[in-house]
């Protein structure tokens, strides 16, 4: 959907088409609001309406907690091209005092404030959080953020339902079980309607959105067997994290292959909990996941058996009904194979699957940028949907490439 055509979508985030601009509410309400219908005729029309929208880009405030991480500086990135979303705070303890541009130079030309510590964090002018905070630091600090304020974490922190299982992987226990209770799992194309409807959703991680992805929709329509799935996946090293760590460093990762997290990843049971809730019973999947010598990108390589008289070409054709009509998943043509470099800094998520040599058995192949689908992307794409906005907005990007 381009950024200039939309009609009749659902804007939940106080705001509310007025005279061709954006009118601020004074605050959230669950009534569904709607955003009429603006084309821009040209391109021409289109860069004077960005012109004369500049002050509309602030009326939904959005606050970056923990601005200085990957993720977080991906969301300003994306945020860059957003019509509707502004960003008014960006917190960062180790930074606080410094603006965003020193820390990230490809950022220097954003107007944006100054980075501050949590602590000091006024959110009287936010609307909307993205919260890019550490595992095990996001419970306590969203459980204390105003009630009125749409969240999207992209931590951990929120995504097992089962507050025991999270203890058992997190090695700690949940520190907000009531906010769990509400909170939302975001795949976005798997979960629109509840995503729609929630004020905190927990952004799935890189691994667990492109496993999904793929073996949902088969899962779901009985297709293949939920005994022996077996997956590899591979990740580009941002997908570490941006802290210091002597096992990322270049001479630890270059030139090799490192697998990490054998048998006992923390992915694992997201994983597993929307695999199972898929299937309506218990999955347990072999999942073994490794860092590659590069920036971005994340590939799964799944192994599946079908059901007896299943096909791979039943298997495409229901990968292909259930993603025929969403913008940011691909199946490719039969036969080609899906490559990371071809999503690279896109919300794309590219996927195909072929036979096996074994009898009864299919390789699914799915792609994604780990830090855009696999993390800020798919966050703004939620947001967009929890704002009642086409979701597609601020995530028009196109992949890199060469």
């Amino acid at each position: 959907m381009s950024l200039s055509i939309f009609s009749a979508a659902r804007l939940d985030s106080g705001c509310f088409w007025k005279k061709g601009k954006i009118a601020k509410s004074n605050m959230w309400s669950d009534k569904q609001l709607l955003v009429r219908a603006s084309v821009a005729s040209s391109p021409q029309s289109l860069r004077f309406a960005r012109k004369k929208s500049e002050k509309l880009q602030k009326d939904v405030r959005i606050a970056v907690l923990g601005a200085s991480g990957y993720t977080g500086s991906e969301i300003v990135r994306l945020l860059a091209n957003h019509p509707y979303f502004g960003i008014t705070l960006m917190t960062a303890d180790r930074k606080a005092g410094q603006s965003l541009g020193s820390v990230f130079p490809h950022l220097i030309t954003q107007d944006l404030p100054d980075m501050v510590a949590v602590k000091d964090a006024d959110f009287s002018e936010v609307d909307a959080v993205f919260c890019c905070l550490p595992h095990g630091t996001t419970q306590e600090i969203i459980k204390g953020l105003p009630k009125n304020l749409k969240i999207v974490d992209l931590s951990a922190d929120f995504r097992l339902r089962d507050i025991l299982e999270y203890e058992e992987w997190y090695g700690q226990p949940h520190q907000a079980p009531e906010l769990q209770k509400e909170a939302v799992y975001g795949l976005t194309e798997i979960s629109r309607e509840d995503i729609r409807r929630a004020r905190l959703v927990a952004n799935p991680g890189c691994y667990p959105t492109s496993i999904q992805l793929p073996l949902v929709p088969l899962i779901r329509a009985n297709l293949i067997q939920s005994k022996n799935i077996i997956i590899d996946a591979k990740s580009g090293v941002s997908g570490a994290g941006r802290g210091a760590k002597e096992a990322n460093l270049y001479t630890e990762i270059a030139e090799g292959i490192h697998s990490y997290g054998i048998t006992r990843h923390r992915h694992v049971p997201e994983i597993e909990q929307g695999l199972s809730e898929a299937a309506q019973s218990k999955i347990t999947v072999s999942f073994t996941p490794h860092l590659m010598p590069m920036s971005r990108g994340m590939q799964s390589t799944i192994f599946v058996e079908m059901h007896s008289g299943v096909t791979v070409d039943d298997l495409y054709e229901q990968l292909k009904i259930a993603y025929q009509d969403e913008e940011f998943i691909a199946l490719l043509g039969k036969g080609d194979v899906p490559h990371t470099r071809h999503v690279r800094g896109s919300n794309y998520c590219l996927m195909n699957v072929f036979p096996d040599r074994i009898p009864g058995r299919a390789i699914l192949i799915s792609v994604i940028d780990n830090l855009v689908k696999g993390a800020s992307g798919q966050a703004l794409q939620n947001l967009n949907v929890m704002m009642g906005l086409p979701e597609d907005m601020g995530l028009n990007y196109l992949p890199l490439f060469p």
